[in-house]
């Protein structure tokens, strides 16, 4: 599909056979230093459950959430505004992406426009598994909405499955692990996606989510079409790391 095509995840109707859906919360890019405290606490929140020494390590903002080539994502309950999900988006425009720091990326991704997906995380119970899915949607939507031509994400077992799932391929060798100097030296299996093939690989594989993704307006999800916003650093700040077959359900995306 030619990138200059509307766009795949428009985040306004673009057929008339989309339907229009409604969720219990919005996801936003982040735009300030009040939004930002929300998403580290959830992304530290939900990386506690499951990997808690390397958790203590993003209790606070990281250098790299103020960078240009930065967009942090945050799911609030529209109810409380209570955070409930976030993740963060990284593009290869300025800088190379984090993994890049722990390996050398195959030819076929190199000149590449890339897209990193990295920290995500969700609140515990079934609007967790619905809000990874919308998290899910709204980085995909922000990468063929800026040209990223594939999105490129770290994960560590069992997590890499359902990335697997969204039909993500090896980068390296046949589910290779790979330690990242970003993630705490953790073994993760590199993948990637190409966003121009991946309407017609999801429909090809009849895959349960292409409604969701594809024929579903969703007004609660605007990732917006600008440049990442520069966020003013806060008094605190981690510093950033030295450079060194498709049948799952919706809900088996589980919390990472």
């Amino acid at each position: 599909m030619d990138m200059r095509t509307p766009a795949m995840f428009s985040a306004t109707p673009a057929r008339p056979e989309m339907s229009t859906e409604r969720l219990p919360f919005t996801i936003r890019r982040v735009e300030n230093e009040d939004s930002l405290k929300k998403a580290v606490a959830i992304r530290h929140a939900a990386y506690a459950r499951h990997v808690p020494e390397f958790a203590r390590s993003l209790a606070l903002p990281e250098a790299c959430d103020y960078e240009e080539d930065t967009v942090v994502l945050l799911a609030e309950h529209k109810l409380d505004g209570t955070p409930l999900g976030t993740a963060r988006i990284r593009t290869n425009i300025h800088h190379p992406l984090h993994i890049e720091e722990s390996v050398v990326l195959p030819e076929w991704l190199q000149g590449r426009n890339l897209g990193e997906v990295e920290r995500l995380g969700v609140g515990e119970g079934r609007i967790g598994h619905m809000v990874k899915v919308a998290l899910v949607k709204a980085f995909f939507e922000y990468f063929e909405k800026t040209g990223i031509e594939y999105a490129v994400i770290a994960g560590r077992a069992p997590v890499d499955r359902h990335y697997e799932q969204l039909m993500f391929t090896d980068v390296f060798g046949d589910k290779e692990m790979v330690p990242l100097r970003h993630a705490g030296n953790m073994p993760h299996r590199v993948m990637a996606f190409e966003i121009a093939s991946g309407e017609a690989r999801w429909t090809a594989a009849k895959h349960p989510l292409l409604k969701f993704f594809r024929h579903t307006h969703h007004p609660d999800i605007d990732v917006g079409v600008a440049s990442p916003v520069s966020l003013q650093r806060g008094a605190q700040a981690t510093p950033a790391a030295p450079h060194v077959p498709i049948s799952a359900p919706l809900g088996q995306l589980a919390a990472a």
